[in-house]
């Protein structure tokens, strides 16, 4: 079968190359106790057409929802020349060469990468990228800790998604790193209890999201600069589309900038994968994880691309290293660079606002004759925001719409009533209407059938 590819022979002269004559040889260390006894418990074998049958099935009993929902992943159109570009054969792995000099193709689509992203997010270096961008803000909070050396304080906002907080605590604790949360009001981060709170000349780095997990567009101004009169890092978390308008992470003056790139047309898939990405200052360089790919030239003048930096604990400080991290999602990187390149400034600009506008379109709607109330009024957003559907559960409102087709939002943690929603550029104006109509309606059903 084509995807079993060792015949017996190949095996036997494999085996006989390492000194042994069998498997069961090979694993003869291995506990008695250890090893399973018996068949194992798997569908008789099958020809390419009688498996891609039984896919197929498979597959046809998924239930495709329109999405309405983000929180971190976003349902953004693909341009159909991505993956084709990312199936060529040169690009055909998804990870880090290790002798990176020979894989001019892996380098020169990183090294596009990072210059696009650190154009992206306004900062000076971006790193190869990072698993997702939950693990990269905690790298980012680790890299704040290392610069300061003798500060092992750091501050996050509770307006951050509950999944990247608790992935920053978990770093934290077994980093023993002090990490603070800075609490919400109104919807945004209390900028009076940070601003006290680094006036104590012990914060290593402060971390805020933009926009935050309720959608909201955060007023970062003065921060930066309050943050630095203490010697204090600053790092925004932002998603990446949004700053094709938004104000970027080097605009509002920060350090570091992180999160995930899942926004720039990476497709929907069971949760992954995604990339993370982290971008900073050159000040910062030597204390950010993972690799750098310079551009130079060859013997003979030639442009070519090399590995200018590896702050990998393979390779220095092994005990000492900011970040034990070391493999970048390759393939991904790709992905955004193509991404990028085919889309453009103002690609990613005409996409944001058809974001935006559909989102402001959907939230007049819901709320025009009181079936829903903003849950933060007065506040700014750009494609996702938090409605009250108060007398009724957002996750039995969520089920109800899911039968119909929809991908209702998704449900705010740690709130009762508060649900949360999103519209992308794929999203017609035929959509936001049947949408509106469809859950005013099953809300008013529900409210009914509880009564």
């Amino acid at each position: 079968m084509k995807y079993f590819p060792h015949t017996p022979d190949d095996l036997r002269e494999m085996l006989a190359v390492i000194g042994v004559n069998s498997l069961d040889e090979l694993y003869a260390e291995v506990p008695q106790e250890l090893l399973h006894k018996g068949d194992l418990n798997l569908p008789d074998a099958q020809s390419e057409i009688e498996l891609r049958r039984t896919l197929h099935s498979l597959a046809a009993q998924n239930r495709p929802l329109t999405a309405f929902a983000g929180g971190g992943a976003y349902d953004h159109y693909t341009p159909s020349l991505i993956p084709y570009i990312t199936a060529r054969s040169e690009f055909s792995t998804s990870y880090t060469p290790y002798q990176a000099e020979i894989s001019q193709g892996t380098l020169q689509y990183i090294f596009e990468y990072q210059t696009m992203m650190a154009d992206l997010t306004g900062m000076d270096i971006s790193n190869a990228s990072m698993y997702d961008g939950a693990t990269a803000t905690a790298e980012a909070m680790m890299m704040c800790v290392a610069a300061a050396k003798k500060r092992n304080r750091v501050l996050i906002s509770s307006t951050f998604a509950p999944n990247v907080l608790r992935v920053v605590e978990t770093y934290a604790h077994f980093h023993g790193v002090d990490l603070q949360t800075i609490p919400e009001k109104d919807g945004v981060t209390d900028k009076d209890y940070l601003k006290a709170a680094v006036e104590q000349d012990d914060v290593a780095g402060v971390l805020l999201p933009q926009p935050n997990y309720y959608g909201i567009v955060e007023d970062f101004e003065g921060i930066a600069d309050h943050c630095h009169a203490h010697k204090t890092l600053l790092a925004i978390n932002a998603v990446a589309a949004d700053l094709a308008t938004l104000r970027s992470p080097g605009e509002w003056g920060a350090d570091i900038a992180c999160g995930d790139g899942q926004s720039l047309g990476l497709p929907l898939s069971c949760g992954g994968p995604y990339i993370g990405y982290l971008c900073t200052k050159e000040a910062l360089v030597r204390k950010m994880p993972g690799r750098l790919v310079g551009m130079t030239t060859d013997a003979e003048g030639r442009r070519a691309f090399v590995l200018t930096m590896q702050a990998r604990e393979q390779h220095i400080r092994r005990e000492k290293a900011t970040s034990n991290i070391c493999t970048a999602q390759g393939i991904m990187c790709l992905w955004i660079g193509a991404y990028l390149s085919l889309m453009g400034q103002k690609g990613l600009q005409e996409a944001a606002a058809l974001s935006y506008a559909g989102a402001h379109t959907l939230r007049d709607l819901l709320t025009a004759d009181g079936a829903f109330a903003e849950a933060f009024p007065n506040q700014p957003f750009f494609n996702e925001f938090t409605l009250k559907c108060e007398g009724v559960c957002p996750n039995q409102l969520r089920h109800a719409m899911a039968k119909k087709g929809w991908l209702a939002g998704i449900a705010a943690e740690g709130h009762k009533d508060l649900l949360i929603l999103c519209v992308t550029e794929k999203r017609s104006r035929e959509e936001i209407e049947a949408f509106a109509k469809e859950l005013i309606a099953c809300k008013k059903e529900l409210s009914a059938s509880s009564k």
